[in-house]
């Protein structure tokens, strides 16, 4: 063969990442992008990091990750698609994000029915592997591999001015995120949508009077604390749900043995890596955010079971007429999956809410 063909075949056979048929040359390792939304310091990227290192690390570097955080190579809203069609092989989708394409999963989406950010993880396995339409959601209609679900931690209700009840919350402009704009407008304020990336200067220049359905960690890393430095916890439970999931097609084409690491990983997140993770960065935001001039205050037990019995069951409930029965979805049947859930992992977790590691330290 001569040089120039040699050349020739050698580039057409690495556009698609495959050495083997050729002599003398080792197998390529497998490529994969993680494209994100969000920063690599937002709440869920400490998950998502560890669990692609520690895929390279296992597979000896057949498997190696390339990633694009912050919308860097798709825009937010894009991810799911761009996953479905094989742009990217790896993403992390929030459900908010996609309403109209993910009706199912949307009923895991609420506040108020939980404690703890680790029983919500549990609760989203166990309703995936026994509630037929989820699973059919993403694997048949987006055709994706759920990695692993994960979640938003803990979203206080970070304002520019105290308060100390529900009622402080009326007439107040509060950027809201997917269902967390139920749980403001059923408290009287003003649901502001806005991109993650707004909020901020909104904030500093008096658009906003607070933020609600935005995590801790990632509150934290975007500074929001520099204007609205009041922390409440509203006695809300983990916030907004979300998964990591890979193209199912690339799934399928992965070696058995590079798939058993992957599952591994994810039994590894639910069985404890997830909230031990999670605390340490909740530890060392928390530390941070005190350091920084955030105020940690907490709604009294009295306020947090008004707000409780404001939200639930109705956001439940909204979810089943508006969205469940439009799309031939039994919602009933998948809530008593959800409830069922939520009795098995109730008072099992271990993730402390910020305001909990504040008056700690």
């Amino acid at each position: 063969m001569k040089r120039r063909e040699f050349l020739k075949t050698v580039g057409a056979f690495a556009g698609v990442g495959v050495f083997s048929s050729l002599p003398n040359l080792a197998q390529a390792a497998t490529s994969l992008k993680f494209d994100s939304y969000v920063s690599d310091s937002a709440g869920p990227s400490w998950i998502d990091r560890w669990f692609f290192d520690e895929l390279e690390k296992r597979s000896n570097g057949e498997i190696t990750m390339r990633y694009y955080w912050a919308g860097s190579l798709t825009k937010v809203g894009g991810h799911l698609s761009a996953v479905r069609d094989g742009t990217s092989e790896t993403t992390l989708i929030s459900p908010g994000y996609y309403q109209a394409e993910l009706p199912v999963t949307r009923g895991l989406e609420w506040y108020f029915r939980m404690e703890r950010a680790d029983e919500l993880q549990q609760v989203c396995r166990e309703v995936y592997e026994n509630f037929e339409p989820l699973r059919q959601e993403w694997e048949d209609r987006h055709r994706a591999k759920v990695l692993y679900w994960t979640n938003w931690n803990y979203a206080p209700l970070i304002l520019r001015e105290k308060i100390t009840s529900l009622a402080d919350l009326k007439g107040k402009k509060i950027r809201a995120y997917g269902v967390a704009t139920d749980v403001i407008e059923s408290f009287g304020g003003i649901a502001v949508p806005m991109a993650a990336g707004e909020v901020y200067q909104a904030l500093e220049r008096g658009v906003l009077d607070g933020v609600y359905g935005f995590d801790f960690v990632t509150a934290v890393a975007y500074k929001l604390h520099e204007i609205a430095p009041y922390f409440h916890d509203i006695g809300d439970g983990p916030h907004a749900p979300a998964v990591t999931i890979m193209n199912r097609r690339v799934w399928e084409s992965l070696p058995a043995e590079q798939q058993q690491i992957c599952t591994d990983l994810a039994n590894e997140l639910y069985g404890g890596k997830f909230a031990e993770i999670y605390n340490s960065v909740l530890a060392e935001y928390t530390k941070k955010a005190r350091a920084e001039g955030v105020l940690f205050s907490s709604l009294s037990d009295d306020e947090k079971a008004k707000a409780k019995a404001t939200v639930q069951p109705a956001q439940v409930d909204k979810w089943v007429e508006t969205v469940a029965k439009p799309n031939g979805i039994d919602g009933e049947a998948m809530q008593k999956v959800v409830e069922e859930a939520i009795a098995r992992y109730s008072g099992t977790g271990t993730m402390k809410r910020p305001s909990e590691i504040a008056a700690g330290l």
